[in-house]
């Protein structure tokens, strides 16, 4: 017989090694066969393995997903409820009497703190130009007098007060939308808001702590609000077109209306003569007094962080009920903490008012959903 070099799958027959007889061939197919079925059983087996595990890693994205959402909605509703409070405590409980100073500060704190996250690359924001600014302006005006008639109503007006008549806003708005945009509203959203206007009214007549002067900077709060929504609306196409990226998020726009508003701030610093206030006030002088002031500025950038944060793990609806339902705890809150004088009457009132404020949003969503 010749000599052969024979090479097979699982091995090599060297030469001198004779070629393999029938009986051979017929095992080693039967071996092969025994290992082909093994390969497959395995195969079979790995499928299961990996279906087994893509399901653990879906569960635990659902875990991790729903404890983001918790966990961003504990964390803006913590801050919002944080940021009223802590500038009751400072405007009331110090008697600190320069709350267009308190905004001044926490402005620059808010500036501070972009532009090192910014420049730290942490976040992303649009270059404030000239274009720009010029297009923002009658917006930032509005924006920082909606926060100093914020500021000087809080100092007069217990915290679940100013929660229920803030609920103006939302009339006022839904009025500017019919005009300026001829957008129209279900009869459910309308109902919501003549609910809102019937507790304002109640809640005020029952204010055992009315102050006409607070009431008064909260009625014009109300308006400026609702001003700069609408004028907000028409201004961001405009700004988004005079921007490098053609966006504008929320860190440009937080750092452009704190940026603008510092000039201004200071300007009316000198107009309402709070110079001479902060000369005199030994407050100043006080490291827990600045301690808390600065918290507060902190706690106005965390709301738009948090809020960030929250809207996009959840989304607008979520947000928007979310936003409704937080006024309760932080108006039973703003009553305990503060010592709020108050009757069965005004606390009716005010509970009537925080549900209508939930019934609203309940109402925009099923109108933005039919829509």
């Amino acid at each position: 017989m010749v000599s052969l070099k024979f090479h097979e799958p699982n091995g090599v027959l060297d030469q001198g090694h004779q070629a393999s007889s029938p009986v051979r061939r017929d095992v080693n197919r039967s071996l092969s066969g025994v290992k082909f079925l093994e390969n497959d059983d395995l195969d079979l087996e790995d499928g299961k393995l990996e279906k087994d595990r893509n399901k653990t890693v879906r569960s635990n994205k659902a875990v991790k997903i729903q404890n983001q959402a918790l966990l961003s909605g504990l964390a803006y509703c913590l801050s919002s409820c944080s940021m009223i409070l802590v500038n009751k405590f400072v405007l009331s409980g110090y008697d600190f009497n320069a709350g267009i100073s308190l905004m001044l500060y926490q402005n620059f704190i808010s500036v501070v703190i972009v532009s090192i996250l910014s420049s730290m690359g942490l976040i992303s924001r649009e270059p404030l130009t000239w274009r720009l600014i010029k297009v923002w302006l009658p917006v930032n005006v509005i924006f920082v007098g909606m926060l100093l008639t914020s500021m000087f109503s809080l100092k007069y007006i217990n915290v679940a007060m100013v929660t229920v008549l803030k609920n103006v806003t939302n009339v006022i708005t839904a009025v500017g939308e019919m005009y300026l945009f001829k957008k129209h509203h279900d009869s459910r959203v309308w109902a919501a808001l003549f609910l809102m206007i019937v507790s304002a009214v109640s809640g005020g007549i029952t204010d055992l702590s009315f102050h006409a002067i607070g009431y008064s900077w909260q009625i014009v709060n109300c308006f400026l609000t609702a001003s700069y929504s609408l004028t907000l609306r028409r201004v961001m196409d405009t700004a988004k077109q005079v921007t490098k990226s053609g966006n504008l998020n929320e860190f440009s726009m937080v750092l452009l209306n704190n940026t603008l508003s510092l000039p201004l701030g200071i300007l009316l610093i000198f107009v309402f003569n709070e110079v001479d206030y902060l000369y005199t006030t030994p407050l100043l002088r006080r490291p827990d007094f600045w301690l808390v002031m600065t918290l507060s500025g902190f706690l106005g950038l965390a709301i738009s962080f948090t809020s960030m944060w929250f809207l996009h793990q959840t989304g607008a609806t979520t947000y928007s009920l979310v936003g409704s339902l937080n006024k309760i705890p932080l108006s039973v809150a703003g009553i305990v903490l503060f010592k709020v004088p108050t009757s069965l009457e005004n606390s009716a009132s005010i509970f009537f008012g925080l549900l209508a404020g939930v019934f609203f949003a309940r109402a925009k969503m099923r109108e933005k959903t039919q829509s």
